[in-house]
């Protein structure tokens, strides 16, 4: 099939999942990008439908899928891309539905809490950062912004598919975490004890919260201990992303050089 107007029902139905609620309503999701399409790939997922533009990606670049392709002319794949400088490739895939009970935990569990992150960018990183250190898991409790949303998937490189992600509130996440008797240690400027001075050899989850208002009272009061990355400079806090990749990697410190 060969799509050449903007106004094709398909094309509109695309730009539509850039929606939440038809995200959600439709069980789909956009992956843009050569890169994040083969990263899902690689995970096992089959997307319903690629569309690919071959005035940008080049007739010699096409590659097979076990997928209806849809080739589309330049304008309409710019209509449908929500990048800047598109590569000419996007797919839409069925949602992962994850739950708790999907969740495989290495021997000494490794999870990061993530709550009511916001800005789309910022769950991205922490989803790359989780994919690097190897985590076992992410919690996105009470999000703000959806693990679906594109903007997410695109900051994620595709490591939305590589790390099992799980959307819930707090409080189920609290009953698992104590039922799996995993440690929470909460990132906030309030704490007296520095990040780098915690053990964190054992069963951890790592909470972080939102942009301007870091973690809810809920993760403060119930964590196991409370963290702070020192701050040198004016401000008293780092971006979300960036804590948590401060920490995870210490994480990761401690356990490669076991102190």
């Amino acid at each position: 099939m060969d799509i050449t107007s903007q106004q094709n029902p398909r094309v509109k139905q695309v730009v539509k999942l850039r929606d939440r609620r038809t995200r959600e309503q439709e069980g789909l999701m956009l992956v843009e990008g050569r890169y994040e399409i083969e990263i899902a790939l690689k995970s096992g997922l089959l997307p319903q439908t690629v569309f690919i533009a071959p005035e940008i990606v080049g007739e010699n670049e096409i590659i097979g899928f076990q997928s209806e392709i849809v080739t589309v002319s330049k304008p309409v794949f710019e209509k449908m891309s929500y990048r800047d400088n598109p590569d000419g490739w996007l797919a839409v895939f069925p949602t992962l539905q994850l739950s708790l009970n999907d969740l495989s935990m290495s021997s000494i569990p490794f999870v990061i809490i993530a709550e009511s992150i916001e800005k789309p960018g910022n769950l991205g990183a922490i989803l790359r950062t989780a994919d690097s250190a190897a985590v076992d898991a992410i919690l996105v409790c009470d999000p703000r912004a959806d693990v679906y949303n594109p903007n997410v998937v695109r900051a994620s490189r595709g490591t939305v598919f590589t790390v099992p992600t799980i959307q819930i509130t707090n409080a189920e996440a609290l009953t698992w975490l104590r039922e799996h008797q995993i440690s929470i240690l909460a990132a906030t400027p309030s704490a007296e004890k520095l990040y780098s001075g915690i053990d964190l050899r054992r069963p951890i989850a790592i909470a972080v919260g939102t942009e301007d208002e870091g973690l809810s009272d809920f993760w403060l009061n119930n964590a196991d201990e409370k963290v702070l990355i020192p701050m040198m400079g004016k401000v008293n806090s780092l971006n979300v992303s960036t804590s948590a990749a401060i920490i995870a990697y210490e994480v990761v410190r401690q356990r490669n050089l076991g102190t």
